[in-house]
């Protein structure tokens, strides 16, 4: 029994999440399912930066910085973290996106990789507005870790992770973690 063929791009074109192949944080191809996800077409995505994905410059340059050792060490990266949409019935809505990469040069992680990216909200909108550190104690807070972990990861005292994780808690009106997160991906 021989091995089908496979027709690479065409599984590439039909995968069920977003795909992006990325040189140097440039989109370099992208599938149908990530231009659906963004509100994009394929044209205006090709070329450009992640950055147009993001809500913020300055939340694009964090995460770069905070996955680069990560994608040293191991050469895969993931986190769930908010996205915007770029056009369309949906333009400028921020949703949660789970981003997975694949570095294919670890001693350069920016160089050249793969990256998948899943809808979290299920094309529901984000209903609290957040601040930046506070979509970036969220996300932490949806990997389940503690606020000790958190201050560790983003740089700031445990104090100051559990102060944002009580105006999310009061901004979503959740009584307990459980329940936070749960609201958090029901945006």
């Amino acid at each position: 029994m021989g091995t089908p063929d496979i027709d690479y791009r065409l599984a590439f074109e039909h995968a069920p999440v977003g795909m992006v192949l990325s040189r140097h944080r440039t989109m370099v191809d992208c599938n149908a399912r990530l231009c659906e996800m963004f509100g994009a077409t394929r044209e205006s995505l090709v070329g450009q930066s992640f950055r147009v994905l993001y809500p913020s410059v300055a939340e694009f340059e964090r995460i770069g910085k905070r996955m680069e050792p990560i994608l040293n060490a191991s050469g895969r990266y993931a986190d769930n973290r908010m996205m915007r949409r770029l056009d369309g019935a949906l333009r400028g809505e921020t949703f949660w996106c789970h981003v997975t990469g694949h570095a294919l040069n670890r001693a350069a992680p920016h160089e050249a990789g793969i990256w998948t990216f899943e809808d979290l909200g299920s094309r529901r909108s984000v209903k609290a507005e957040l601040t930046p550190r506070e979509r970036e104690v969220a996300a932490q807070v949806m990997q389940g870790l503690t606020s000790k972990q958190i201050g560790k990861a983003l740089g700031i005292s445990h104090r100051t992770v559990e102060l944002h994780r009580a105006r999310l808690m009061r901004k979503y009106s959740a009584s307990t973690t459980a329940e936070l997160v749960q609201k958090l991906l029901a945006g």
